[in-house]
C-alpha cells in the first residue's frame, strides 16, 4: 500500500461484500483482519476482491520468503527504484538549477579569457546541453512510464474501486507536467523563461523520485515503529535440552511436547513454560516484565519461556509449548493491539476519504484563477505548473501515519516494560482515567497468607522463637488449608537446617478449626479459639494478644503443646511491596482510588490504611463488583479496575478498562483490557504515563500534518512553490510524522 487512502479503498470494498462482518486494514503494518461468514463468502473470494483492487495477499503465516523479511524486499526493491529514478532525473535537476542561476542568458561572454570567465562559458555549454529537449525527453520518458507505472497501475484499480488515492495526484500532476513539454516540443517553439527553457519534464521526474524517495523513507521509519515486534519475535529459543527415556537430547522448539522434562543450565534461556521440578535458580524476566532485578525460582514455581536462566541448574516440566506459550500470546497481543484503530483515527481516515477529491478541486480552480483571470489566457505554463504544484504538495500520507504509527511504537514499548495494551481504542481511553478501583486480594497484597507474628505467651516451658515455628512447621507439614501451608513455608527453612528432624507420629486435620499431632510424643494443636476450648485449654493469657491482632486485621492462631498454651500465630495477607508507592503516585495524577474487597471491614481498612487508600468498599459478594462499577461510572467518572481473580472478570468487563495482574487467572487476563505482567503494580502508573505521551505524539502529529497542508497548499496556489519543491515538501511531511512518533521509544518509564 502506498498511502492510508489504499487502506480505506480496501476496507470500504470488502465491507460492501455480502458475508463481512468487520474489516480492520492497517496502512503502517500492512495486514488486514477480517471477521466473516465462511457459509456466505470463502477467503479465497476475499483475497480475489484485494487482487482486483491491485494489492498483492500474503497470508500472515508465511513470514518471509526463504528466510527473508518480506519488508526488507520491499525496502530494497524502493530503494533500488529510487537510485535509478534519482540518476536519470539529476541532469534535469541540474539543468533547472544552472537555468535558474542565469547559465542560459545570452549576456555571459563566451570569449572571455579569464579563468572565471571561460568556467562560467563552460557550465553556460553544459546548460545549453542538458536543456536540449531530445535529451531531457529521452531521461523523462523511461521515468514517467516505467519508473512511475506503480503509481499509474495503483490509481487504475483505486478508480475502479471509486476512491481517490495520492498516487491519483501523483499520476495527474506528474502527467500533466509531462505531456505539456510535449505540446510545447512538437507544437509550439521551446524558449527561454527566467534562464530556464519552458519545458517541465523535470517536473514530472523530480515529483515520481521524491514521492519515491519519501516512501523508501517511510518505509524504513515503518519497519523502525514495528521493532518491538522483531525483539520479542527474537527471544524465542530455537532448541530445548530434554530428557528422552534417561538421556539429554537437544530438539529443535517445535517438537518439544507438553509433559516433557527440560533442562536448563546457568546462562541459558528458558525455552518454554513450565513447572520447576528439581533445582533452584534466579532467572531474569525483565525481557517480558521490564523487571530488572531477578526472581528466585524453587520447586514447583513457574517459568516463562524466553526469560533468562542466571545460576543454577534445573529441571522443569513443560505445560505450554508453540503458540501456547506466554511469549506467544504477548506477541500475539501486541500485534493485534498494532494493527487496531483508536477513535481519533477513524476521524483522521474518514478527513482523508475527502481529501484528494477537494485537492483536484482546488488545483482546478487554481488554473482557472491563473489562466483566466491573472495572466488573462496568456500564459498556460504557469497556470499548469501552480495547480500542479498543489497537487503534488497535498499528501493525505502524513494525515494518515500520524495516529497508526504513535500508536505502534506506544504499544511496543508498553510490551518492553511488561504492559500489554489489547487495542489503540483502550490505549486512548487510559489517559482520561480519573477512578480506579482495586480488588484487595492479589492484587493490592500478595494474595496468599504468610506468618507475621509469633508471639509467645508463657516462656517457663522452654520454648523459644525457633522452636515454637519449627514445632508448628513440622505440624502443618501435611496440611492442606492454605494458613497451613503458609505455617509451614514460615518452618521450611529451619526444617532443612535442623539435623534431627522431629518424628511425626500422627496427623489429624479438623475442619474448620484446625490441626492435631504428635510430635516426639508431644501432643500439638494449632488453631482457632473453639478447638483450644474443646480440649479445655485456658485462653487467659491470650485474650489481650488476640484482640490486638484482630484490630490490625489479622489472622490469629492458637497453639497449644501437651494442653499448655504456647504461642499465638499471627497470619496476614501482606502487602506487597511497591502498592503504597502506586497509590501515592496515582493521588498525585489527580486520580481517586478506591479498595473493593469482599473481606470484612477491619481486615479492608487495615489494608486500605497501609497503603493509603481512603474509600473503602467491602464486604461486597463477588457478583454485586460490577454494580459497584457501573454506579462509579453513573456519576460521570471513568472507571478503571484492577484485579486478578475469577470473580474480578465482571468488574473487569463492566469498568471502562480493566486492568489484569499477569500472574492471575486466565478468565480475568482474557477480561481485562491491559495486561500487567508484573507481579506488582508499578507498571500502572506507566501505564497511564504511556498514553498520555502516545496520545501527545498523536495530537502532535495531527496538528504537524493539518498545519503543512493549511500552509503548503495556499502557498502552492499563489504561484510560490515549483512541484521540484512541493514534491519535497510531501515526502518530509510524511517522514517528520515517523520521525516525531519513533521518539516515544525515548521515553523512560
Amino acid at each position: 500500500m502506498t498511502c492510508s487512502l489504499c487502506s480505506i479503498s480496501i476496507e470500504s470494498t470488502l465491507e460492501r461484500l455480502e458475508g463481512i462482518n468487520r474489516v480492520n486494514v492497517s496502512y503502517s503494518t500492512e495486514k488486514a483482519k477480517l471477521q466473516y461468514d465462511s457459509s456466505k463468502i470463502e477467503l479465497d473470494n476475499i483475497k480475489r476482491e484485494i487482487e482486483l483492487l491491485g494489492f498483492s495477499v500474503r497470508k500472515n503465516e508465511e513470514d518471509s520468503d526463504n528466510g527473508i523479511d518480506p519488508s526488507l524486499i520491499q525496502e530494497n526493491k524502493l530503494r533500488n527504484t529510487f537510485i535509478i529514478s534519482a540518476v536519470l532525473s539529476s541532469p534535469l535537476i541540474l539543468a533547472m538549477i544552472l537555468g535558474g542561476l542565469g547559465f542560459c542568458h545570452d549576456y555571459i561572454d563566451p570569449n572571455s579569457t579569464t579563468k572565471i570567465g571561460a568556467f562560467i562559458a563552460y557550465l553556460r555549454w553544459r546548460a545549453l546541453i542538458l536543456h536540449d529537449w531530445r535529451l531531457q525527453f529521452a531521461l523523462a520518458t523511461p521515468v514517467q512510464f516505467i519508473i512511475g507505472f506503480r503509481f499509474y497501475k495503483n490509481s487504475f484499480y483505486a478508480l475502479r474501486a471509486k476512491v481517490a488515492t495520492m498516487d491519483l495526484l501523483v499520476v495527474v500532476g506528474s502527467t500533466t507536467a509531462y505531456f505539456y513539454s510535449l505540446y510545447i516540443v512538437f507544437f509550439q517553439r521551446p524558449s527561454f523563461l527566467y534562464g530556464m527553457r519552458n519545458i517541465y519534464f523535470e517536473s514530472s521526474t523530480v515529483i515520481i523520485t521524491l514521492v519515491l524517495l519519501g516512501k523508501y523513507l517511510e518505509s524504513i521509519a515503518k519497519g523502525k515503529t514495528s521493532k518491538a515486534i522483531k525483539i520479542l519475535m527474537g527471544l524465542k529459543v530455537k532448541k530445548a535440552r530434554v530428557l528422552r527415556n534417561t538421556v539429554e537430547v537437544d530438539i529443535p522448539i517445535e517438537k518439544l511436547l507438553v509433559g516433557d522434562i527440560v533442562i536448563v543450565r546457568p546462562g541459558e534461556k528458558i525455552p518454554v513454560d513450565g513447572i520447576i521440578i528439581e533445582g533452584t535458580s534466579m532467572v531474569d524476566e525483565s525481557m517480558l516484565t521490564g523487571e530488572s532485578i531477578p526472581v528466585k525460582k524453587n520447586e514447583k514455581d513457574f517459568v516463562t519461556g524466553a526469560s533468562l536462566n542466571k545460576n543454577g541448574t534445573f529441571k522443569f516440566q513443560a505445560t505450554k509449548v508453540g503458540d501456547e506459550t506466554v511469549l506467544s500470546n504477548i506477541i500475539r497481543m501486541v500485534e493485534e493491539a498494532q494493527e487496531s484503530k483508536a477513535p481519533i483515527q477513524k476521524i483522521a481516515d474518514k478527513i482523508c476519504g475527502y481529501f484528494v477529491p477537494f485537492i483536484f478541486l482546488v488545483a482546478f480552480s487554481t488554473f482557472l484563477v491563473w489562466y483566466f483571470i491573472i495572466y488573462q489566457s496568456q500564459l498556460l505554463d504557469f497556470a499548469l505548473i501552480n495547480a500542479v504544484s498543489v497537487m503534488v504538495v497535498s499528501c493525505p500520507c502524513a494525515l494518515g501515519l500520524a495516529t497508526p504509527t504513535a500508536i505502534i511504537v506506544g504499544m511496543g514499548k508498553g510490551a518492553q516494560n511488561g504492559i500489554l495494551i489489547k487495542n489503540g481504542e483502550d490505549l486512548e481511553k487510559i489517559c482520561k482515567i480519573n477512578t480506579i478501583v482495586f480488588d484487595k486480594t492479589g492484587t493490592i497484597t500478595i494474595g496468599k497468607p504468610v506468618v507475621t507474628d509469633v508471639i509467645i505467651l508463657d516462656k517457663s516451658y522452654g520454648y523459644d522463637k525457633e522452636k515454637i515455628i519449627h514445632i508448628a512447621a513440622v505440624a502443618e507439614k501435611r496440611s492442606e488449608h492454605p494458613i497451613g501451608a503458609a505455617i509451614y513455608e514460615n518452618g521450611k527453612e529451619i526444617i532443612d537446617q535442623q539435623e534431627e528432624s522431629a518424628v511425626v507420629k500422627s496427623f489429624e486435620a479438623i475442619p474448620g478449626k484446625g490441626i492435631q499431632a504428635v510430635i516426639n510424643n508431644k501432643i500439638v494443636l494449632i488453631g482457632t479459639k473453639k478447638l483450644m476450648q474443646e480440649n479445655k485449654i485456658d485462653l487467659k493469657n491470650a485474650e489481650t494478644t488476640l484482640n490486638s491482632f484482630q484490630e490490625e486485621g489479622k489472622i490469629a492462631v492458637l497453639m497449644a503443646i501437651d494442653n499448655n498454651l504456647i504461642s499465638v500465630l499471627a497470619l496476614s495477607d501482606k502487602i506487597k511491596d511497591k502498592s503504597k508507592d502506586v497509590v501515592s503516585s496515582l493521588k498525585k495524577m489527580g486520580i481517586e482510588v478506591y479498595i473493593l474487597t469482599g473481606d470484612n471491614e477491619k481486615t479492608a481498612f487495615s489494608v486500605a490504611n497501609k497503603v493509603g487508600i481512603e474509600n473503602v468498599m467491602a464486604e461486597v459478594q463477588p457478583g454485586n463488583k460490577a454494580e459497584v462499577i457501573q454506579k462509579l461510572m453513573d456519576k460521570g467518572n471513568i472507571v478503571a479496575m484492577v484485579g486478578d481473580g475469577i470473580n474480578d472478570a465482571p468488574a473487569l468487563a463492566t469498568a471502562n478498562i480493566g486492568f489484569a495482574i499477569g500472574t492471575g487467572t486466565d478468565v480475568a487476563i482474557e477480561t481485562g483490557d491491559v495486561i500487567l505482567l508484573r507481579d506488582d503494580l508499578s507498571a500502572l502508573p506507566l501505564s497511564i504515563k504511556l498514553s498520555k505521551k502516545t496520545m501527545c505524539k498523536i495530537k502532535q502529529n495531527l496538528l504537524w500534518a493539518f498545519i503543512y497542508n493549511l500552509i503548503g497548499i495556499p502557498i502552492a496556489a499563489m504561484g510560490y512553490l515549483n512541484p521540484v519543491l512541493a514534491a519535497g515538501a510531501m515526502g518530509l511531511s510524511s517522514i517528520s510524522v515517523l520521525i516525531n512518533s519513533l521518539n516515544l521509544k525515548r521515553l523512560k518509564l
